[in-house]
C-alpha cells in the first residue's frame, strides 16, 4: 500500500478555518487585551507569489498567524509548515492550511522546498514561515536563520517577502499585548542573482531591523501607532477599574477603560 506523502498540501477549508477563527477570538482574548499591528499599509494588497516570514517569539505565533492572516488577506489561502510528527497527531490542522516538513533532516529539507514552491505556484496564496526553527528572545542578535528560506528564495522567479515582527509585552492594563509591525516589503525578480548566503543575510537584515522598529514604537506605549484586530477583556471587575481610576488619578493621567476595539474576524 503506497504511503501518503505527509508534506502534501491540503487546500484550507474555509468553514473550518471560520470556526477555529471564531474560537481563537475568544481564547486569544482570554489570554491577551488586544493583537495590534504597526505599519499596516506596508503589507501588500494581493497574494501572489507572497511569502511572509517571522520571528519565533512564542508558542502563541501560529494561532496569531491564522487570525492576522485572515485580516491581512482574507480570500487568499495561507499555508506554512509544520513539523511532521505534531502534525500527525493533529490532522485537522491540515485543513487549516498546515503541511508537514521532518524537522532537522535532509528529507525534511527537500520537503520543504517543494512543497514551497507548489505553495507559491498556486494562485492566490501564501507561505507563512518562521525561519529561526525554535523559539527565539525578539532581542537576540544577530537573527540566526535555518537555511531553508533562503535556498526557496534563491530558488525563485518572481516573488515579495514581508518581514513580520512580533512581541509579547505588558502596557497598562492586566493581560499582555500582541504587538507586530510590518517590515517593507521585499521584491524579489530573480533569485538566482544571488546564493543561498547572500539572500539568508539580507532577509535576516530586514527582519532585524523591523524588530527593532518595532521595540521602539512598544516603548512608547501609545496605542495609537498601532491598528488594533482583535481585543480581549479589559481589567477584571469594578474593584480593578476603581484602582485605575486612583492610579491615573494620582499620576494626573486622564482614565482609559480600553485602549482598542474588537474587531470580528
Amino acid at each position: 500500500m503506497a504511503t501518503r506523502d505527509k508534506s502534501a498540501l491540503v487546500q484550507p477549508s474555509r468553514g473550518l478555518l471560520s470556526l477555529f477563527a471564531n474560537y481563537l477570538h475568544w481564547y486569544i482574548g482570554r489570554h491577551f487585551h488586544a493583537i495590534r499591528v504597526a505599519n499596516l499599509r506596508r503589507f501588500p494588497s494581493t497574494a501572489g507569489p507572497l511569502i511572509v516570514y517571522a520571528n519565533h517569539a512564542s508558542w502563541w505565533d501560529p494561532l496569531a498567524f491564522i487570525v492576522i492572516s485572515r485580516y491581512f488577506l482574507p480570500t487568499a489561502c495561507h499555508y506554512a509548515p509544520m513539523d511532521a510528527v505534531a502534525l500527525k497527531h493533529y490532522g485537522f490542522l491540515r485543513k487549516l492550511g498546515l503541511f508537514g516538513i521532518e524537522a532537522s533532516t535532509p528529507r525534511g529539507a527537500a520537503q520543504f522546498l517543494r512543497t514551497a514552491r507548489e505553495v507559491l505556484s498556486t494562485p492566490n496564496a501564501v507561505l507563512w514561515v518562521t525561519p529561526e526553527g525554535q523559539f527565539t528572545d525578539m532581542r537576540t542578535r544577530p537573527a540566526i536563520f535555518r537555511p531553508g528560506l533562503a535556498a526557496l528564495v534563491a530558488r525563485l522567479g518572481p516573488c515579495t517577502l514581508v518581514p513580520l515582527a512580533f512581541e509579547y509585552t505588558f502596557w497598562d492594563e492586566r493581560l499582555p499585548e500582541i504587538l507586530l509591525s510590518c517590515g517593507q516589503a521585499i521584491e524579489v525578480v530573480d533569485g538566482g542573482m544571488h546564493s543561498t548566503e547572500e539572500w539568508n543575510d539580507q532577509l535576516a537584515y530586514a527582519l532585524e531591523a523591523t524588530q527593532d522598529e518595532l521595540a521602539a514604537i512598544a516603548k512608547l506605549r501609545d496605542p495609537a501607532h498601532f491598528t488594533p484586530i482583535l481585543s480581549g477583556r479589559v481589567g477584571v471587575s469594578g474593584l480593578y477599574d476603581a484602582w485605575k481610576r486612583l492610579v491615573a488619578l494620582l499620576s494626573g493621567r486622564a482614565y482609559q477603560g480600553s485602549h482598542g476595539s474588537i474587531r470580528r474576524l
